[in-house]
C-alpha cells in the first residue's frame, strides 16, 4: 500500500483534476478497464462503469479495454472467454458508453500495445515489481507459482495506460501503486530517450464499496453478486435466498450484521437514499420487508439497463462490429505510439 504522505497527495490531485474536468474536458484522456473472467455485477456498475459513463457524457477522451490477455495471469483455462468478452461489451453499451464517443477494444488484438513491454521492462527493476501489492495478493490467491505474466502485471497495465496517452485512470485507493508504476515508466523513459509519455493520475473514487448480499466483498465465485445480466426474477430470488439474523428489527450496523447491512447498502445506493433511513423506515418489518424492498430498489434502477440489453442480445453482429471498430482504431493509435518510441530510442531504420 501507498504511504499515508503518498495517498494524500494523490487525493488532492484527483480533486483538482475533478474541479478541471468541468471547465477542461477535453484535456483528459481516460483509459480502464475489466478482466473478462465472468459476468459484471453491480459493484462492478456503482464502482466504476457509472463514472465512465459520466466522463464519456462531459466529452473526457474515453477509452476501454477488455484485458482478455490478463485472464492468464492467474487462471489456466480461457475457456469461457470470447463470450464473457461478448457479454462484457453488451454490458457497456447498456449502461451506457457510447462506441462513437468511447474506443472498446481487447488486449490480444493490439499488437503494438504489446510490443511496448520489451522497452518498458527494462524500465523497472525485478524489485520494484515484486513490491506492488497487487502482484502480491494476485499471487496468494491463486496459490500459483509467481508466473513471469503475473510478475510483470504492473507493466502490462503501463502499456495499456501509455500506449493511448492516458492521463486519467479511475481508481481506488488499492489500485495506485499501478498508477506509481505507470508514472516511473513514463518519467524513466522521458528521461533516457526523450519525452514520448504523459504523467498519469488516478482519479478516486468516491462511491464507497459495495458489499455482496451477505456482507462479504462482492464476487461471483462467493454467489453473492447480482449480475447486470440478470433477470429481475434472478434477481428477486437471489436476494430471498440471501443471510439476515434472527433479529426482526432492522438496523444499520455494518460490524454487527453484515448481511442485513449490505442489503440496506444496496437499496441505498439504489435509491439514492440514506441506508440508516431506509432501515428506521422498515424498523419491525423484518427481513422479508427488506428484501422486498431491495428488490424493488434493484429491479426499478436496472430495468432500463435491462432492456437495452436484452436488444443487445438479439444483435450480436453489431456487438461483434464495436468490437472490430475499437480494435482497428486502438491498433492505429498504438501503431503510432510505437512508431514515436521507435524514433526517440533511434530504433528507425
Amino acid at each position: 500500500m501507498p504511504n499515508e504522505g503518498s495517498y494524500e497527495a494523490a487525493l488532492r490531485r484527483s480533486d483538482q483534476i475533478q474541479e478541471d474536468l468541468e471547465v477542461h474536458p477535453q484535456s483528459y484522456n481516460m483509459l480502464t478497464g475489466d478482466r473478462p473472467t465472468g459476468r459484471l455485477h453491480l459493484g462492478h456498475y456503482f464502482g466504476t462503469i457509472r463514472e465512465r459513463v459520466r466522463l464519456q457524457d462531459m466529452g473526457v477522451r474515453t477509452n476501454i479495454i477488455v484485458a482478455d490477455y490478463q485472464v492468464i495471469t492467474d487462471r489456466d483455462s480461457t475457456e469461457h472467454i470470447q463470450d464473457n468478452v461478448f457479454n462484457m461489451v453488451m454490458d457497456y453499451l447498456a449502461c451506457g458508453i457510447d462506441p462513437q464517443r468511447t474506443m472498446i477494444f481487447t488486449h490480444s488484438a493490439v499488437p503494438a500495445a504489446n510490443q511496448l513491454m520489451l522497452p518498458f521492462l527494462s524500465l523497472v527493476t525485478e524489485a520494484e515489481m515484486e513490491r506492488n501489492p497487487t502482484v502480491k495478493a494476485e499471487q496468494e490467491a491463486s496459490g500459483h507459482a509467481l508466473t513471469g505474466l503475473l510478475l510483470t502485471y504492473p507493466v502490462h497495465q503501463a502499456c495499456d495506460i501509455l500506449f493511448c496517452k492516458g492521463n486519467v485512470v479511475p481508481v481506488g485507493r488499492d489500485q495506485l501503486p499501478h498508477i506509481e508504476v505507470t508514472n516511473k515508466i513514463a518519467r524513466r523513459f522521458n528521461e533516457r530517450y526523450g519525452k514520448v509519455f504523459p504523467s498519469v493520475a488516478g482519479l478516486l473514487t468516491s462511491t464507497p464499496l459495495l458489499p455482496g448480499l451477505d456482507g462479504r466483498k462482492m464476487s461471483k465465485s462467493y454467489g453473492n453478486a447480482i449480475s447486470l445480466c440478470m433477470s429481475a426474477d434472478e434477481t428477486a430470488r437471489l436476494i430471498k435466498k440471501s443471510k439476515t439474523d434472527s433479529e426482526r428489527n432492522i438496523t444499520f450496523d455494518p460490524e454487527a450484521r453484515p448481511g442485513v447491512a449490505a442489503l440496506l447498502t444496496t437499496a441505498g445506493i439504489c435509491t439514492g437514499r440514506d441506508p440508516k433511513e431506509i432501515a428506521d423506515e422498515i424498523g419491525m418489518g423484518g427481513s422479508g420487508q427488506l428484501k422486498k424492498y431491495v428488490t424493488q430498489a434493484v429491479n426499478d434502477y436496472f430495468a432500463p439497463i435491462r432492456e437495452r440489453r436484452h436488444a443487445f442480445e438479439q444483435d450480436l453482429d453489431y456487438v461483434r462490429d464495436v468490437l472490430r471498430d475499437g480494435n482497428a482504431r486502438a491498433n492505429a493509435i498504438a501503431d503510432q505510439t510505437l512508431d514515436e518510441v521507435r524514433e526517440a530510442m533511434g530504433m528507425v531504420y
